[in-house]
């Protein structure tokens, strides 16, 4: 359980009815600001979530979302009626991210947290032809694909299943290597992980076959090669009602048809 979370601090998306719903939370619950709360409240859907946590990532804040977006997959049920109480109640899920550096073909080195996932995707109509090597060592000399990405237990309901690829527990302590729309191994469906392994993606012909990397929102184009690992330094805690917490939705995600 939660507790002590006595300045709470509202973010909410741009949508109307989530600011409204803003201004009414910080009359009956005050108003603190990010650098003094106790807690986040954000109001909107999972693309905010990701947001609040990228945002707060500094201080480690708890994070409690509740929906204001079209999935909302980590987000809990709106209400505004005893909010308090159900932060005091609710269960903690500890997220770890994932950790990109990389470099541009122009030589700029460039870095990244994820939440979710690391995605490569072409960028052109030609396809990405991608080598991965993983601890150092050359697990596929060319994947030949629209992309490919490396996607936490968090991320592997999101963009990673919608690629066909595995929901994984949240303590199951493995990351998805996922291709997206692959060509060539055609059959190859993609790889688990163990969560301490570092994934190196190469680019082959990177001028011809320009290949940009995104860390959940941040994009870096023409990229040459990317690194990604677990960052064991950088957990954030999202918190949930009980009995609606994120290891159970990914548990109920894998037996919904």
């Amino acid at each position: 359980m939660s507790a002590g979370f006595s300045r709470i601090a509202f973010e909410a998306s741009p949508r109307p009815e989530a600011q409204a719903a803003r201004a009414r939370l910080e009359q009956l619950y005050g108003a603190a600001s990010p650098d003094e709360a106790d807690v986040i409240v954000a109001l909107g859907g999972d693309g905010l979530m990701l947001d609040a946590l990228h945002t707060n990532l500094a201080r480690r804040i708890p994070i409690f979302g509740m929906n204001f977006g079209a999935v909302g997959f980590l987000m809990n049920d709106f209400r505004e009626d005893g909010l308090r109480e159900r932060l005091a109640k609710a269960e903690r899920a500890q997220i770890r991210l994932l950790s990109m550096t990389g470099e541009t073909a122009a030589g700029e080195r460039f870095e990244a947290l994820a939440v979710n996932e690391v995605s490569l995707f072409r960028e052109t109509r030609q396809t990405a032809r991608i080598r991965i090597l993983i601890d150092g060592r050359e697990r596929m000399p060319e994947l030949v694909a629209d992309g490919v990405l490396l996607a936490t237990p968090a991320g592997s309901t999101a963009y990673n299943l919608s690629a066909h690829g595995p929901i994984i527990p949240l303590d199951a302590n493995v990351l998805a290597l996922t291709p997206i729309s692959a060509f060539r191994p055609r059959r190859w469906r993609g790889a688990l992980l163990p969560h301490t392994a570092k994934v190196r993606f190469e680019i082959a012909e990177a001028e011809r076959r320009p290949v940009s990397a995104v860390a959940d929102n941040r994009e870096f184009r023409e990229v040459q090669w990317v690194e990604v690992c677990e960052d064991e330094t950088a957990e954030m805690t999202m918190l949930f009602d009980p009995g609606r917490t994120l290891s159970e939705r990914v548990l109920a995600e894998q037996f919904t048809t």
